[in-house]
């Protein structure tokens, strides 16, 4: 049986075991039996097998194990004697609720009443880190690259880069050689099961949080007391509610998984370790504009996801300007960047593109579906980006552009959003 479309769901996912080496990291999953593996081997932390380290490990390994989980969206799951700890259970619950909301959304599922039976108490530890140590998670991306550059200089930062084994990603690596940053690196392989078997369940995965944990785990190994994320006021916003619950395709890098990060982390190891996002309290419209005005980085940054592509043969060799991503952020941009210069940067000019129209109406709310299951900001920021592009000389007759923006109605203007979102959990001293 199947309670929606698909295969049929598995009965049992359980954690087999963690195994934590000199510098890897092996998390071993079974789904009714069915045996899966993922590692991570590390470059230029210290040694891994370390009680500190260890303790934040585990936490990454109980969020991994919902990419195996999610194969067979199995009716319970079996922590077995991982050790959760009860700050740890509250995160990956919500992580298997939440953070598989968009992949329960497309196939028809209910996750709330999985149960999670086992577990044991979480060891508690107290690492000496220096708090001037600052590790960044970086894509290469606006988000990321913004973050290097507003937290203070006289941190001691560094980057921090996942990359798969199939090799690295060029437009990352040109992005982050521009900063002139030590860079700490792990390699993610996953389980081949997961692409070589059609008859596992698909979907999208909160892979932001295991990254966070496993940017905590670099942090502890070099001894620094900080991970510095890159994740936006609007991330917070759902793509739609359904019976009362939302969804949000940006689950992971929300306020709420921040939050529960964090307390799983203190959990274990007190409060020598800071997790939190440096643009929490930032719109994206913000963070284009300050990313136009780091001009060293434009000709070598890529936000499309076409970009990131598990195999190397799939990625694409620049900005597609088709996908709901290149859309984005060639609107956030256009108030920001002359428009010749944008198309030049970009290659690609989709703000232009008739073919895009159903796509813009979707991004500033005026679609018949929700804000695209992607990264990208929420109506309002692409609403008030698009009001303030089509406004501008240059961009006279480009379609679909002008046609939303007749219709469209934003409900801030750019220059609120350009103000301070919310509040902020970053350490004062990060911040130049």
């Amino acid at each position: 049986m199947t309670d929606g479309s698909g295969p049929a769901r598995a009965e049992v996912f359980a954690y087999v075991g963690l195994e934590v080496g000199r510098d890897t990291l092996r998390g071993r999953y079974s789904l009714d039996g069915r045996p899966f593996e993922e590692s991570v081997a590390f470059e230029g932390t210290g040694r891994l097998d370390r009680p500190d380290v260890v303790a934040v490990a585990e936490l990454w390994y109980l969020l991994a194990g919902l990419s195996y989980y999610k194969a067979g969206a199995a009716r319970r799951v079996d922590l077995a004697a991982t050790p959760v700890g009860e700050e740890g259970r509250r995160l990956i619950q919500a992580a298997l609720v939440d953070g598989l909301g968009e992949f329960a959304f497309a196939h028809g599922l209910s996750l709330t009443e999985v149960p999670l039976v086992g577990g044991s108490p979480a060891p508690r530890v107290a690492p000496a880190l220096d708090p001037a140590g600052v590790l960044v998670p970086f894509g290469g991306g606006i988000d990321s690259v913004v973050t290097v550059e507003h937290l203070s200089h006289d941190l001691d930062r560094a980057l921090f880069v996942v990359s798969p084994s199939t090799g690295r990603f060029a437009p990352l690596e040109a992005a982050a050689a521009l900063t002139g940053l030590e860079v700490v690196r792990a390699t993610r392989t996953l389980d081949p099961q997961l692409s070589s078997d059609p008859t596992l369940w698909r979907g999208h995965v909160p892979v932001t949080a295991m990254v966070t944990l496993l940017a905590a785990v670099a942090a502890l190994a070099t001894g620094r007391g900080g991970v510095a994320m890159s994740n936006e006021h609007s991330a917070s916003a759902p793509n739609l509610v359904i019976g009362g619950r939302a969804v949000n395709h940006q689950w992971s890098k929300s306020l709420a998984a921040e939050e529960l990060v964090a307390a799983a982390l203190a959990e274990r190891v007190g409060p020598a370790l800071s997790v939190a996002s440096v643009l929490r309290d930032r719109s994206e419209i913000w963070v284009a504009r300050e990313f136009s005005r780091l001009e060293r980085y434009l000709p070598v940054f890529r936000s499309c996801n076409r970009a990131f592509a598990q195999r190397p043969e799939d990625r694409a060799p620049g900005w597609c300007g088709e996908c709901d991503k290149c859309l984005f952020v060639s609107l956030v941009l256009a108030p920001f960047v002359e428009r010749a210069h944008l198309a030049a940067l970009l290659g690609v000019e989709p703000l232009a593109d008739p073919a895009r129209e159903a796509q813009l109406r979707a991004l500033v709310g005026l679609g018949a579906t929700p804000k695209p299951f992607e990264c990208v900001g929420d109506p309002a920021e692409s609403a008030a980006a698009l009001l303030e592009a089509a406004s501008l000389p240059e961009w006279t007759g480009a379609e679909p552009l002008a046609t939303v923006a007749r219709e469209c109605r934003p409900t801030h203007s750019l220059l609120e959003l350009l103000e301070p979102q919310g509040g902020s959990r970053v350490p004062a001293h990060w911040l130049r």
